[in-house]
């Protein structure tokens, strides 16, 4: 036993423990998605900790130093089948005997899209939207604004569908050879300009639609943004009596649209279309919905707002 002394005159020793050992929560964040709908996490440590990941076996990158980002487990989150939804959604549209509809929806927020049907049908009066786009791009080429007459042509053209002021304007940008050279601009594929005087005559189809209303309400776009804000005033301010098509899916007043609507002089059968941008259930869509051989002009806009209400529902709510 040492003496009081003795224990006073030995330095004390330092206490030999076990470290502790401090955790601190790490920061999730979620760094992407894949095209196949898969959500990738990583967790980053906070300064002074270690990063933590869920794989058994620490790899070279889980095991990374203090404040290093480490690559977890993949959420899957799968993928939804817009084109299949759509496909769904039309069987419920009752489609007349003998005509045909085809529809493109594209969701403005997420940029999904999905199109109904590839058949080609005649414009109508849905060519004015394309040839006001072209001549407000041959403007924009030539560095100049609309003229007063250009402008008087084109509100008529667009509000009350004028069909005069879209003549004028026709020969204006070269009729189908000006209409033509624009659309390959804006990345139309399957869309031909009529011949001579016939521009409702125009060949489409509605995902070729839904490419110019990318143009005419997207920001990666040809036109520019004082050309496409134009555009879109006009298109929101059609006359009470054309207020139908794809507004019919539509929350309130949010939309811009143009309809076209043409009686064929061989068979007597109805061309029926509307295009434009809606919002619905807090979501923003680019529609586009083409009809023939309806019987009536009434039968065709009764076919038109069904296609629409249904293929929005296959985008509403994201």
């Amino acid at each position: 036993m040492e003496s009081p002394g003795a224990r006073r005159g030995r330095r004390a020793r330092p206490s030999r423990c076990r470290p502790l050992l401090y955790t601190a929560l790490a920061v999730v964040a979620v760094s992407g998605v894949t095209a196949g709908g898969t959500a990738y996490v990583k967790a980053r440590a906070r300064p002074g900790t270690e990063a933590v990941s869920s794989a058994a076996t620490p790899s070279a990158s889980s095991s990374a130093g203090a404040g290093e980002e480490a690559l977890v487990e993949p959420v899957t989150k799968p993928a939804v089948d817009r084109t299949a939804l759509l496909g769904k959604a039309m069987t419920a549209v009752s489609v007349p005997s003998g005509a045909q509809v085809s529809i493109a929806v594209l969701a403005v927020g997420s940029g999904e899209s999905a199109v109904y049907g590839d058949a080609a049908f005649d414009t109508a009066s849905i060519v004015k939207v394309d040839i006001l786009a072209t001549l407000l791009l041959q403007a924009q080429d030539a560095g100049r604004p609309l003229t007063a007459a250009e402008k008087a042509y084109a509100t008529k053209m667009i509000e009350n569908s004028d069909n005069a002021s879209a003549t004028a304007l026709w020969h204006t940008i070269g009729r189908a050879d000006g209409l033509d050279a624009a659309n390959k601009r804006f990345g139309l594929t399957a869309t031909s300009g009529g011949e001579g005087e016939l521009w409702g005559l125009t060949q489409t189809t509605a995902a070729d639609q839904l490419v110019l209303l990318q143009q005419v309400f997207g920001e990666d776009s040809r036109l520019s943004a004082a050309s496409r804000t134009y555009v879109q005033g006009l298109m929101k301010s059609v006359e009470a009596d054309q207020r139908w098509g794809v507004s019919a899916a539509a929350e309130g007043n949010s939309w811009a649209l143009k309809n076209g609507w043409l009686a064929r002089s061989t068979t007597g059968l109805w061309d029926v279309n509307s295009i434009g941008r809606i919002t619905v259930d807090g979501t923003g869509c680019l529609v586009a919905v083409l009809s023939k051989g309806t019987r009536t002009q009434a039968e065709g806009i009764a076919l038109v707002e069904a296609a629409a209400r249904a293929a929005v529902s296959a985008f509403a709510g994201g």
